[in-house]
């Protein structure tokens, strides 16, 4: 029988907040005050400091004394640092992956995810569609400081991906980066996997710059 985990009430005031930033709900900078929040998630101000904190380590919230906490702002410079330390860690797993792992299994767990991208219909969808497709390089790079590493700049990566895809006029041709990717790993071509992903990541960056300009 399947055990079912109780979240705590710490990993859901994470969470809603998490989810809030990446989708924007909270606006970029705008102020986290916690009596607002205890007033608004109707908990007390212990699991929402716990909950801060644990975001502040993401890189999804920032503190300042004297001020408080914040959601991150991005500036243009912001964006192009996250870009690059992210490319950095993605091509990284990209050939621990190939190199170490079972390429045939990976192949497959790639095409499902790339067939969840296509049916995707909400935002929602086809960000975390992309984030659990690029997930598996490092789910099989067998590196788990690697692993950590992307994590904590994970929120930061689905956010940018977020304020793409809502803003993006036109993504028809997204999907054939994802098979771009998909057949350097059928083949075995690494270089060719991590051209793809800087190709993905370089036509997100016009609408992400054009958004981030206009904070």
């Amino acid at each position: 029988m399947a055990t079912i985990k109780k979240r705590s009430l710490v990993d859901q005031v994470y969470e809603t907040l998490r989810t809030d930033i990446i989708t924007l709900r909270r606006p970029l900078g705008s102020k986290l005050n916690v009596n607002e929040l205890q007033d608004e998630l109707g908990v007390s101000c212990t699991p929402i400091r716990e909950a801060v904190n644990r975001l502040q380590q993401e890189g999804l919230v920032v503190y300042e004394n004297n001020v408080g906490a914040h959601v991150l702002a991005l500036d243009s410079h912001d964006v192009e640092e996250i870009q690059q330390l992210a490319m950095t860690l993605h091509c990284a797993a990209v050939r621990l992956s190939m190199e170490r792992g079972d390429r045939s299994a990976m192949q497959a767990e790639l095409q499902k995810h790339l067939d969840e991208y296509r049916k995707a219909r909400t935002v929602q969808g086809e960000v975390s569609a992309v984030n659990r497709f690029i997930g598996e390089f490092y789910h099989r790079c067998g590196n788990r400081r690697l692993d950590n590493s992307m994590i904590s700049i994970q929120g930061q990566q689905l956010l940018l991906r977020y304020i793409y895809v809502s803003g993006a006029a036109e993504r028809a041709a997204d999907a054939a980066d994802l098979e771009a990717m998909l057949a350097g790993v059928q083949a075995g071509d690494i270089d060719a996997v991590c051209t793809a992903l800087w190709a993905y990541t370089n036509k997100t960056m016009p609408t992400i710059l054009e958004y981030v300009s206009q904070l």
